[in-house]
């Protein structure tokens, strides 16, 4: 049998034309969001005033499998889609294990990660509303990187709110989004009235994506011809992002190869529920059975520490409940976390996954994920994302196992994006300098025990 080459590359007329939505395979269907007012199920006209009415339309449908994905969109993705997918021969070397990886690259376009695959749909929909901008967050920078293009390309107006503590560490991030015609803010801010509070309360806090959350959605709805679009976690993202796993599915059939392993790191879930997205669905009907691995970080565990309740999306308890795996909305990651993944929740479709046994969870500390990219990089010639990394470290750690067992098993992960606006995470690293938190019992109940009374 000939040898599988590194790359397998599908052309471009084998980039998927529709989304696949796993929620139509699902028996137990995500909680709905609720109003945090009334505590009430949202209806589509009241999400309506924050989200764009065509995602309000995507992010409520539980039942239909496909959604077209318009021509403007796929002319978009022909610029940097179909992604490929790469066989890591020199890891497997360096290991010595008989098992076999691949990995899915994302990072072939200029924003650098899989977040673009998200931001060009959500503005076109804007676009298409006749909006006038758009407002978000972003916590390592990858989205709003992704987003500031996605609007130069449609001429949209992008605010995006900044984690304070990316913003500080990763100035050459938000310079990228400059270039591209956002502006940046450190969040929590003085621009809002919920940044404001939220600095009141926490004086010197680094703020957190719940933080930067509730800003940009008041920014959103306190401006005419804005809406507030999210780069993870919602139904309508993971919809987006099954682009990846169609295409990594269809690389793996090209070459008559089935994945018997799917890892992916979990931050709000964007990119894992992508690429598991059509695997689960043949799980979920009982056409095949696949191990799917949640991997996400010690020291923000929402899988493997938080739970299962609904909760607010945002610090500032102004958005939607939604019902997932969270740490409170209120958590807050130690300042010393570098890599990303900084979300207190978990997308409400992986948290009723995981919650239904179809997938696993584990939580790395950052010096363990920081050596895997490290030999990642020295192994496969791609600097990896923090976030990235830690999926790389959950593959290592399953070739390992097939390595003791003597198992020939095909083990795929997501190669979100790169690390080369990473370096002062990376120099932490390298120096010493950097340390591994992981949050007691007790602080992480202190923030459970706030979580909202819903009945």
């Amino acid at each position: 049998m000939a040898k599988i080459p590194y790359k397998i590359y599908l052309e471009e007329k084998e980039i998927p034309t529709s989304w696949y939505n796993v929620r139509s395979a699902m028996k137990n269907k995500p909680a709905p969001l609720l109003n945090p007012g009334t505590l009430k199920p949202m209806k589509a006209e009241e999400l309506e005033g924050v989200f764009c009415k065509e995602l309000v339309a995507q992010e409520l449908d539980n039942d239909t499998p496909f959604f077209k994905i318009p021509d403007e969109i796929l002319d978009f993705y022909k610029m940097y889609r179909p992604s490929p997918l790469m066989r890591a021969y020199r890891l497997e070397k360096q290991l010595g294990t008989p098992a076999k990886i691949y990995y899915k690259f994302e990072g072939n376009n200029t924003s650098g990660s899989h977040k673009l695959n998200s931001a060009i749909a959500q503005a076109y929909y804007a676009k298409k509303q006749g909006l006038k901008g758009v407002t978000t967050e972003t916590g390592a920078g990858q989205w709003g990187t992704a987003l500031a293009m996605a609007c130069a390309y449609f001429d949209l107006d992008c605010k995006v709110y900044m984690v304070k503590v990316s913003y500080e560490q990763k100035p050459f991030r938000r310079e990228v989004m400059r270039t591209y015609g956002a502006s940046v803010t450190p969040s929590p801010s003085t621009e809002t009235e919920v940044g404001r509070k939220i600095l009141a309360e926490h004086p010197g806090t680094t703020g957190s994506l719940g933080c930067a959350i509730s800003e940009a959605v008041e920014k959103a709805v306190t401006n005419e011809g804005y809406r507030y679009v999210l780069g993870s976690v919602l139904n309508q993202v993971l919809l987006h992002q099954s682009v990846i796993g169609l295409e990594t599915k269809a690389a793996l059939d090209k070459v008559g190869e089935k994945a018997d392993i799917i890892i992916g790191c979990a931050g709000g879930g964007s990119n894992l529920g992508g690429l598991v997205s059509p695997f689960m669905g043949e799980k979920l009907r009982g056409e095949r059975d696949y191990k799917i691995i949640a991997v996400e970080p010690a020291s923000c565990p929402s899988l493997t520490r938080g739970k299962f309740a609904y909760d607010f999306c945002d610090t500032g308890m102004v958005c939607p409940l939604a019902k997932m795996y969270t740490l409170g909305s209120g958590f807050i990651p130690a300042p010393n976390h570098a890599g990303g993944l900084r979300y207190h929740g978990m997308s409400s479709i992986l948290s009723q996954l995981y919650h239904d046994g179809y997938m696993e969870a584990v939580s790395y500390n950052q010096t363990d994920v920081f050596e895997a990219a490290e030999l990642f990089a020295r192994s496969e010639g791609i600097l990896p994302a923090p976030e990235s990394s830690h999926a790389i470290k959950g593959a290592i750690d399953e070739a390992l196992k097939c390595k003791e067992a003597g198992e020939e098993k095909t083990i795929v992960f997501g190669l979100t994006g790169t690390g080369y606006f990473d370096m002062v995470a990376y120099e932490k690293f390298h120096n010493g300098e950097m340390s591994d938190y992981i949050p007691t019992d007790d602080e992480i109940g202190a923030y459970l025990a706030k979580l909202p009374k819903t009945g």
